[in-house]
């Protein structure tokens, strides 16, 4: 089978002698709001090119047996050219590549392709890990919505990228894998502020040090959640929780360096969007250990997102720029400047 928007098609899970293969445990999903998701986000080791992939698992009521209504898309983007989207209907041979799938032991490659139904844009990629996920966490908002997640850095993408018609083979990305599972409608999720960099330029294989940053804004406020998370040479060393993290932005990024994506979207009557900072600033301390970074946003894509609970519009904005990360932990300093992607997600309408 292959992946398709809007056509029924097999769980993204299977069970083994040990247990769930995953990437998700077994069970359906069944409610409206229900939703399971694989998030993909590789960077090129020379900064040219970048990838950003959701494939998604929806609800659809009842019957309770029917299939879950799926749907993908993928986002390449080249310094100096700017983003190519797919529609909401990017796809590849089944099952798609995780890697919270079991058993995959680190450094084992597989097959990573994934494309838009017209081939622009297109990745053909074999990807392998080297490192550990993090511990999975979970953020409880607006009664039962809730969402949970679980990330993996240092994911390794080897392969061809095509972006507006041009085919580039033999590129070597360094990115970041997540499942996301849970049940919420966009308006009471509020907004968030997900991203990573990955200390790609010191050599092959792990990263010497990677970071992954949370930051979950319901519209109660009180229920704000994130973490900054820190990989040394593939192994999870620190854990900032939510009262240990500060973010500030500055500036705001021109409207005219955001693409509006998918293409189709063009067509509708869509609110003006929310704005996207130009800067980010995110700083974690905790005891001795430390880390600070800082994201300079220079363009960014804007996904327009159905609202299934209502008419209030809501949008993600996937976000590529110059990162530079300083910290220590464990008595160990280091620093980075690499590029990072960052996703900024939240409501629109007249500002």
């Amino acid at each position: 089978m292959v992946w398709s928007a809007g056509h029924p098609i097999s769980q993204p899970h299977a069970t083994g002698s040990l247990g769930p293969v995953g990437p998700f445990p077994d069970g359906r999903v069944r409610r409206v709001l229900e939703r399971r998701w694989l998030h993909y986000a590789f960077l090129t080791r020379d900064l040219e090119f970048g990838l950003v992939a959701n494939l998604a698992w929806l609800g659809v009521g009842a019957p309770a047996a029917a299939a879950p209504f799926a749907t993908g898309i993928l986002l390449v983007h080249r310094r100096g050219a700017g983003w190519v989207s797919s529609q909401f209907n990017a796809h590849g041979d089944e099952p798609i590549w995780s890697a919270f799938r079991r058993p995959q032991p680190l450094g084992e490659e597989h097959d990573f392709d994934l494309r838009s139904i017209s081939g622009n844009p297109a990745v053909q990629l074999r990807v392998a890990r080297t490192s550990q996920p993090c511990t999975s966490q979970c953020a409880p908002f607006a009664g039962d919505h809730f969402l949970r997640w679980q990330s993996e850095t240092g994911v390794v993408a080897r392969g061809t990228w095509r972006h507006n018609g041009e085919i580039c083979p033999d590129r070597e990305a360094v990115g970041y894998h997540e499942r996301v599972r849970g049940r919420w409608g966009w308006p009471e999720l509020g907004g968030w502020v997900f991203g990573f960099a990955n200390d790609t330029a010191s050599r092959s294989g792990a990263p010497a040090h990677a970071l992954v940053f949370t930051l979950i804004q319901p519209l109660q406020s009180e229920q704000t959640t994130g973490s900054v998370m820190v990989w040394r040479d593939g192994r999870l060393v620190r854990h900032f929780p939510r009262r240990r993290v500060s973010v500030a932005v500055r500036g705001i990024l021109d409207r005219n360096r955001v693409t509006q994506v998918p293409g189709l979207s063009n067509l509708l009557g869509v609110p003006p969007m929310s704005t996207i900072p130009r800067r980010l600033l995110i700083h974690a301390v905790m005891g001795r250990d430390e880390v600070l970074l800082d994201f300079l946003c220079d363009s960014a894509a804007r996904i327009v997102i159905p609202n299934e609970t209502g008419t209030r519009p809501f949008s993600v904005h996937e976000a590529i720029g110059p990162v530079t990360v300083e910290g220590r932990v464990s008595g160990r300093t280091f620093a980075f400047t690499s590029s990072g992607i960052v996703e900024f997600a939240g409501g629109a309408g007249i500002d």
